[in-house]
């Protein structure tokens, strides 16, 4: 019995004493919107192609369908496709009302973010890291009551293009991670996305803005030095959507709804169309056939889907918000309602297959390899990744660690199940105390119960026989 004691003690003291796992790793995701995946192909951008040489850099990644900035992003934090986390439009809208929100007032609006999905913020606090957000889409709003421990909503009318203001941001999110020891930050800067939409996606004011960007990355890895996190602080850049560019000048037949035979408005009880190359129609009681016969085949750069005939690989059908009726145009199109109201040279929300709505991914840290090329993969995978490196239980996702672990070093690779082996650990020395416990109690009766019986037999004139003693101490 105390040679088995004496074993269980040598187990808990080797757990005890065991070297523990590294430091935790923190994650930082930055988010450059707009940056198509073959933005760096026609600019010189030495740092973007150092932090590929000193990390990982994938061939292309692709955004879930829809491919505008609000679903995107929230598939980046959730992991989960656009109709699974119900963040469906740029827009906040009432169907019943016929009220729309842009884009900034829609960041407000509670109700369109909290249904049911978790971010990546939520999840981490509630596992005891601390998080924090700074400008990404989805940031001013609460999750089932909670929000990012740290965060900063842009204000109204903000200078997405302003260089001053993005090394200062970056500055202060190195901040959150040293000062205020926060385990992931999500950053998020509105650039190339608004010079690809003005210019075009093959404009020299493009090229340049792509320039302002790696200058950026070059900095916040300096930055990350010169806070001392070099050594803990994972920095993944991705984007949510690439960029096309407008058929204009008279070339093409422009796509014109209310041009279409047979087509009517007065068919429709609400439309969210003239915001792109997607729309979505909700008919009136009953015309629901007669609106999509009339559209269906009205341009030939026009796709039209009834909401449970689209395509599965999008995953864009199964949600309550998603409208009847789906429109989507082939690359280079846009859908107006009455007459063309835009006039972007580029644009984005196209099918997120056509090559142009392709984003770039690069990852660099202790996590990660160094100088690794990988294969294209969903956005959709970038979440559990980033729940793994973190060492965190993830959210129902519709990602899979599968698709990224190859850029994973074996330390990295193994992390998390050391975190969530730590309460496995303690509830086993747990175990072992209890049993320790036991151990004493039956040990200390055992010697009471000896020394009663010695003291019994040493009343009487017959000595105890030494065989018999013998026993005795053998148990």
């Amino acid at each position: 019995m105390l040679w088995t004691a004496g074993l269980c003690l040598l187990w808990a003291s080797s757990i005890l004493g065991a070297p523990a796992n590294k430091q935790r790793q923190k994650v930082l995701l930055i988010s450059f919107d707009g940056f198509r995946w073959d933005y760096d192909r026609d600019v010189d951008t030495p740092n973007l192609d150092k932090m590929a040489k000193d990390g990982v850099k994938a061939l292309y990644v692709t955004p879930p369908y829809l491919t505008v900035t609000s679903p995107s992003h929230f598939t980046l934090l959730t992991g989960r496709y656009i109709e699974n986390h119900g963040v469906i439009h740029n827009m906040w809208f009432n169907t019943t009302t016929t009220e729309k929100k842009p884009y900034y007032q829609t960041q407000f609006v509670n109700e369109w973010w909290d249904n049911g999905t978790l971010p990546i913020w939520i999840t981490a606090q509630r596992q005891g890291l601390k998080a924090g957000s700074l400008h990404f889409p989805g940031t001013a709003s609460s999750y089932q009551g909670q929000v990012a421990m740290v965060r900063e909503v842009e204000p109204l009318l903000y200078n997405y293009k302003n260089e001053t203001a993005w090394r200062e941001n970056a500055d202060k999110v190195m901040g959150w991670f040293r000062d205020e020891g926060l385990d992931f930050v999500s950053l998020y800067f509105g650039e190339p996305d608004g010079t690809g939409h003005r210019h075009g996606p093959d404009s020299p004011q493009r090229r340049e803005m792509v320039k302002q960007v790696d200058r950026t990355v070059g900095y916040i890895r300096h930055s990350a030095e010169q806070h001392g996190l070099t050594d803990r602080l994972n920095i993944i850049i991705t984007s949510d959507h690439g960029m096309s560019t407008v058929y204009r000048k008279g070339l093409v037949e422009e796509i014109t709804l209310f041009k279409i035979p047979g087509f009517s408005f007065s068919d429709v009880s609400f439309h969210l169309v003239d915001y792109g190359p997607s729309g979505m129609l909700l008919p009136k009681p009953g015309k629901l056939e007669k609106v999509y016969n009339a559209l269906k085949g009205g341009h030939p750069h026009l796709h039209v889907y009834k909401k449970e005939e689209m395509p599965e690989c999008l995953h864009f059908s199964k949600n309550d918000r998603i409208l009847p009726i789906i429109l989507w145009a082939d690359a280079g199109y846009l859908i107006n309602g009455y007459f063309p109201v835009q006039f972007n040279k580029g644009e984005h929300g196209f099918n997120n297959q056509e090559m142009d709505m392709k984003a770039f991914f690069r990852a660099v840290g202790p996590s990660f390899h160094k100088n690794l090329e990988v294969g294209p993969f969903e956005t959709v995978n970038i979440y559990p990744l980033m729940c793994h490196i973190l060492g965190i239980q993830p959210e129902v996702n519709d990602g899979h660690l599968n698709a990224t672990r190859r850029m994973l070093v074996t330390s990295a690779a193994t992390q998390a199940a050391d975190v969530n082996s730590l309460p496995n650990v303690f509830t086993g020395l747990a175990a072992v105390a209890g049993f320790l416990v036991v151990v004493f109690i039956v040990m200390t009766s055992h010697k009471v119960l000896k020394n009663k019986r010695q003291r019994k037999r040493s009343g009487s004139s017959e000595p105890l026989p030494e065989k018999e003693m013998s026993k005795q101490t053998s148990l």
